[in-house]
């Protein structure tokens, strides 16, 4: 992967590829939804797969010529099965939006109620936002956390639950540095006779490595992007029973079962052709992520994540609950006379990568929240330990207290990115 073709078709994307690349290398990647995928995947996204359409499923196609993508998709699907220990996969969505969309849609009708995560506490956007299609499509009703310690209370999410009557609860959450229980979600969806759906795109390496509980066992339906933890392609997979316990309640005219109910959403519900590139590149992050170094690196991520949190209360930052248990942090910057943007721009100049994000019970706004959001998964796969988080937690402070310039970190930050390089194959 050289470019050569590139570079000399169109210089001027060529040029701007290289910069991306080198921004990449020689900055701190901290926003938590970010990683950086294997070479072995970037060269999947880059074959002649893309060239093919295959509408439709393995062995069932609208189109001919599909005999090997049919493989590479049964390929992933089986992966994903095995990986996940789920009944069912889906592996053609296309993010992790559309994916959400497509679950609501495959158990749902308009209008339906969905019990969901506070946007502002920690939710998504597809979580139930009203400029969202999740929120001006379906009822949503939103549990947070408590005020005093910033958890989730489990006893008011149940007690939502008996009031409220959902047909679905949604667990999971963008914003959320604590462990999740969602064998509690289950039951309490089992209780009330709702669909328990679980979106654990930011934890799922996590969850596949023993350091976060897998909902896939105990949830009708589960989502997750393939990318973040799990070092894959930017997309999205979606794992489900394949009997549906509430014998499609919500669907009475409806005779497929709940597997073949979310097959239907995604094609021809909500997608046409499928991304083979794309899915090819999920079959190789998914063996990636069944060997013994995976689970390795997500142990290192949360080691990481805690490293930085133990500095941070050091020096006297504000976390939200305290802490984390995860890969990412939030930090209130309102102790320190910064709102988000203006804190995330900082440690920008210094080529150091957050994001601006809500708090709970925020006093700022959407476009100027009053924390940053930070992880550790895309340092931790530059091979950064403790004594590296040592380190950049000393510059953060730094920065954010405004005791030294972020253009005097940069140069640092540049020192130590180079000790850890990145995609040499493509520089």
């Amino acid at each position: 992967m050289d470019y050569k073709n590139l570079q000399r078709q169109d210089s001027e994307v060529y040029q701007l590829v290289q910069a991306e690349i080198g921004r990449q290398q020689e900055g701190l990647v901290m926003i938590p939804s970010e990683n950086f995928a294997s070479m072995a995947v970037l060269e999947a996204l880059a074959t002649p797969l893309n060239n093919k359409y295959a509408e439709g499923y393995p062995g069932k196609r609208y189109y001919t010529g599909n005999q090997f993508i049919d493989q590479i998709e049964q390929l992933a699907i089986d992966r994903a099965k095995q990986l996940f220990k789920a009944e069912h996969a889906n592996v053609q969505p296309h993010s992790g939006s559309s994916a959400n969309q497509e679950c609501f849609a495959a158990v749902l009708k308009p209008g339906d109620k969905i019990l969901a995560m506070n946007l502002a506490h920690g939710g998504h956007l597809t979580h139930g936002s009203s400029v969202n299609f999740s929120g001006q499509t379906y009822q949503f009703i939103p549990y947070g956390v408590r005020q005093d310690n910033e958890l989730i209370d489990m006893d008011e999410v149940a007690e939502i639950a008996r009031r409220e009557q959902p047909k679905l609860i949604l667990s999971g959450a963008t914003a959320y540095p604590r462990k999740i229980e969602f064998s509690q979600f289950a039951k309490i969806a089992a209780e009330v006779g709702a669909y328990a759906m679980a979106d654990i795109s930011h934890i799922v390496g996590l969850c596949l490595a023993g350091e976060h509980e897998n909902p896939v066992p105990n949830h009708d339906l589960v989502m997750t992007t393939t990318t973040k933890t799990l070092r894959g392609p930017r997309s999205a997979i979606i794992l489900a029973k394949i009997e549906d316990r509430l014998k499609t309640k919500y669907h009475p005219d409806e005779k497929k079962n709940l597997a073949q109910l979310i097959d239907s959403a995604v094609f021809p519900g909500y997608q046409g052709g499928p991304l083979e590139h794309v899915i090819a590149a999920k079959a190789v992050c998914f063996a990636e992520a069944m060997t013994t170094e995976f689970v390795t690196y997500q142990q290192q991520i949360i080691k990481n994540a805690k490293a930085l949190a133990k500095d941070f209360l050091a020096a006297g930052l504000k976390l939200v609950s305290g802490g984390t248990d995860t890969h990412l942090l939030l930090i209130d910057c309102r102790p320190l006379n910064l709102d988000g943007k203006t804190a995330a721009n900082l440690l920008a100049e210094a080529g150091i990568y957050t994001n601006a994000n809500m708090i709970p019970f925020d006093t700022g706004t959407p476009f100027k929240p009053s924390g940053i959001r930070l992880g550790t998964p895309a340092l931790t796969s530059r091979g950064m330990k403790e004594e590296e988080m040592k380190i950049i937690a000393d510059w953060l402070v730094e920065i954010l207290k405004q005791e030294t310039a972020p253009e005097k970190i940069k140069n640092k930050v540049l020192e130590l990115t180079r000790k850890f390089p990145l995609y040499e194959e493509l520089v």
